[in-house]
């Protein structure tokens, strides 16, 4: 499909609509699939479940039909499938859950879907509210003030959970509140690099090949360091330190395109990382069981110190029975690592059940939604889009990557919920507001590209051209 041909809103908007019948028909199949494949019947809440998945995928098409009707056509039906593939995953463990009670692990489909339709419902209401994106560069600096206090709030009145200090407690309800801090730092650092780009671009002094930033503009790399170092030390919150300080980086490159910032960056995440890393209990155990995931089956004695967790060498062994092509959904035993539905380890649910190509295959679903926020930032007119569009881009494949990385053994855990798919009400409404505003991006991008009425205008003139008769055989045009 050409780039003029998507440009076009009918086609986009029938693009997008078969895209998420597509994504409503994989997931009320898995859906079905697993009742049948555990319980040998179709599950009992399978009308409202589809009647759930149908509404979750129309009212938003609805609603960009009419207020962002030349919007990505791929980014919603992707955010609906991924979702839908984590209500079936939380469904299928659910079942396993009910069957054995001595694990004492809550059930978390119906919640899962009921912060499903409240994500939708906000990613609606912002669609509905938010007319143009650069309304949000009026409140960089205020987004950013609350975006700290937020932060820094577990650090103060958060519970203890999991050994990191990341939620905050409301009854019985449970907030993550750096979930929506990932979303106002992007933002206010689109509006800070959108003002000060030509100083950190402009200026500096050559090193070794490498254009490195004068000494006052690092200023505000190294404030972000220290503020990612004390998330880390006071909330043990690894995953979380290391999105908020990749994304300012990855936002500093685009803005500037000065490899000089990445170096900066690498350095100082590598020099904050081994400190606390060596320091911090709880981080050190991390790495430990990144290190050595075997030795916890050894003897307490001979195990390296602060080894004390076996999830790292659970998932291995649940990824390694997969396969390639897995057992099959609700054949394996999921339920043998530790909490797998309530956390990141839900990616491990996948590499046991539908193999290496099934892992594959939504980390490629997680590569083409990144992809196309991309190419959202790429193709926005005003400097604040496109930074806004990269940043909430490149905070999504951060988070897949360091809880992808830690489930599979190539980085330390972190903890984070992996995008959409693990159970996490905070995660999920944070993760359509993303969505909205890529939407509304994309949207302001493709309107200033060419007016309505040229659009309008071609289409007529195209329908007319088709609706004119051909020559006949024999006759003059012949």
């Amino acid at each position: 499909m050409t780039f003029a041909a998507l440009a076009q809103a009918p086609d986009r908007r029938r693009t997008e609509a078969r895209m998420l019948a597509f994504a409503v028909a994989i997931t009320v199949g898995g859906y079905a699939y697993t009742g049948l494949s555990m319980e040998g019947r179709l599950p009992d809440g399978m009308p409202w479940f589809t009647a759930a998945m149908v509404l979750i995928a129309l009212v938003p098409h609805l609603v960009v039909r009419r207020v962002a009707e030349r919007a990505d056509p791929l980014i919603l039906p992707l955010a609906t499938l991924l979702t839908g593939i984590g209500l079936v995953l939380l469904n299928r463990l659910d079942i396993t859950y009910e069957r054995l009670p001595r694990l004492q692990t809550a059930q978390a489909a119906t919640g899962q879907l009921v912060w499903t339709c409240l994500g939708v419902a906000v990613c609606v209401a912002i669609l509905l509210l938010l007319r143009d994106h650069r309304v949000l560069q009026r409140y960089v600096y205020l987004t950013m003030a609350v975006g700290l206090v937020l932060l820094m709030a577990p650090a103060f009145f958060g519970a203890d959970q999991f050994g990191a200090k990341r939620w905050i407690l409301l009854g019985p309800l449970s907030l993550q509140p750096g979930e929506f801090v990932k979303l106002m730092i992007v933002v206010f650092f689109a509006g800070y690099l959108t003002v000060n780009r030509n100083a950190l671009a402009l200026t500096g002094r050559r090193v070794m090949g490498v254009q490195l930033p004068p000494g006052r503009q690092l200023g505000p790399i190294f404030t972000i360091w220290i503020i990612s170092l004390l998330v880390l030390v006071f909330e043990r919150d690894l995953g979380t330190s290391l999105i908020f300080f990749g994304v300012f980086v990855i936002m500093l490159y685009m803005a500037t395109e000065r490899t000089g910032w990445v170096v900066c960056g690498l350095l100082m995440a590598a020099v904050g990382a081994a400190v606390v890393g060596s320091a911090e209990p709880h981080v050190k155990g991390r790495v430990m069981a990144w290190l050595h995931p075997m030795d916890i089956f050894l003897p307490p004695e001979k195990r390296p110190p602060g080894l004390i967790s076996a999830q790292s060498a659970e998932s291995l062994f649940s990824f390694g029975s997969g396969g390639v092509g897995g057992t099959g959904l609700g054949q394996g035993h999921p339920e043998l690592v530790g909490f797998a539905g309530n956390s990141d380890f839900i990616l491990t649910t996948v590499g046991e059940e539908l193999g290496m190509a099934g892992v594959m295959a939504v980390l490629l679903l997680y590569t083409l939604l990144a992809q196309r926020g991309f190419r959202v930032g790429v193709s926005a007119r005003d400097p604040f889009g496109k930074l806004l569009a990269v940043g909430l881009s490149g905070a999504l494949v951060l988070q897949v990557f360091v809880v992808a990385g830690g489930v599979t053994g190539l980085i330390p855990l972190t903890g984070k919920a992996l995008p959409f798919l693990a159970k996490g009400g905070s995660s999920l409404v944070a993760n359509w507001m993303m969505v909205a505003v890529l939407l509304r991006i994309s949207d302001a991008a493709q309107r200033r590209r060419e007016p309505v009425g040229a659009f309008a205008r071609r289409g007529r003139r195209r329908a007319g051209r088709r609706a004119l008769p051909g020559p006949r055989a024999g006759g003059p045009g012949s």
